[in-house]
């Protein structure tokens, strides 16, 4: 009896119930995102046109595509979260509103497509809360990249691109013992000349490297370092390979001109690009090989 009473006096313990995680309201969610393309649809509109026109932004029809992908491959992600609206995001989309009727007024496209970028943040802040806007930081970033530079800008880096892709083209084309006299960006050859224009500045192959370095650096690379260094070295990079496609372009003008121009000029750009992914590519896998010895023979310095 005195058994069955402290049994019955014992406390049962309760089940534990899962709390269940709220999801993100897609309808809301969807809402917002037509209200902004409406919103925006003239900026969008002219941004891809430039896109399919200008060939130093060809790059930016992949932008928003891999920016997506990266999303959907972090859908597990996203649904473990609780959202947590943040009002900070809604007074980010009210900024990037007022910077949008500024860059109206005043016809700047940089700040109107960028204002459209800042918009994004302040939906999935506004939205998700803290913790979306921190899983979807590097998609988010990355749609800066489909923004094509200010004007002021493109134009101040172009020309020295232009100078330094001539000065070395010179050289190289001096050590393959053809005459070449430099006159700025303009290569003086025995028969002809060659002027280094705007579109061989580099800037395209810049630009279009660096998103790829981004992308390359984060599906097959997980240091921050190594991605940064990735990054950094697309530019030495690309005023290599612009640089050879100069000088490939003098050699071939001076023994075989008609491959100098035309279909066969825009075909060496493409494989002098493909040819410089390669070589990024390649330094990759030598900071790889670099950090293995060092952290062989550091035990031995210790």
């Amino acid at each position: 009896m005195i058994y069955t009473g402290i049994a019955a006096m014992k406390p049962v313990a309760e089940p534990v119930r899962a709390t269940a995680v709220k999801p993100l309201p897609w309808f809301t969610t969807a809402w917002f995102a037509a209200l902004l393309v409406a919103v925006y649809f003239p900026v969008l509109a002219a941004l891809v046109r430039q896109w399919n026109t200008d060939d130093d932004m060809g790059h930016g029809f992949f932008v928003p595509v891999v920016a997506l992908y990266i999303v959907w491959q972090k859908r597990d992600r996203l649904a473990a979260l609780t959202p947590r609206p943040n009002w900070w995001g809604l007074a980010l989309v009210i900024y990037a509103a007022v910077q949008l009727h500024i860059a109206t007024l005043g016809a700047e496209l940089f700040l109107a497509r960028t204002a459209f970028v800042f918009s994004i943040f302040g939906a999935v802040l506004f939205l998700g809360g803290t913790a979306y806007l921190r899983t979807l930081l590097f998609p988010l970033c990355l749609l800066f990249l489909m923004v094509p530079i200010p004007a002021v800008i493109f134009n101040r880096v172009t020309f020295p691109l232009q100078l330094l892709a001539s000065d070395v083209a010179a050289k190289g084309l001096t050590l393959l013992q053809i005459p070449v006299l430099r006159e700025g960006n303009i290569l003086e050859l025995a028969d002809r000349r060659l002027s280094v224009v705007e579109a061989c500045s580099g800037i395209r192959s810049l630009l279009s490297l660096s998103f790829l370095a981004l992308v390359y650096g984060y599906f097959f690379e997980r240091r921050t370092w190594v991605r940064a260094v990735l990054f950094l070295a697309t530019v030495p990079i690309a005023i290599a390979a612009n640089a050879s496609r100069v000088t490939l372009t003098g050699v071939l003008s001076e023994y075989k001109p008609e491959l100098a121009e035309g279909f066969f000029h825009g075909l060496s750009g493409w494989v002098i690009f493909m040819v410089a992914i390669v070589i990024l590519i390649l330094f990759h896998q030598l900071l790889n090989a670099a950090e293995r010895l060092w952290r062989a023979a550091r035990p031995q310095f210790s």
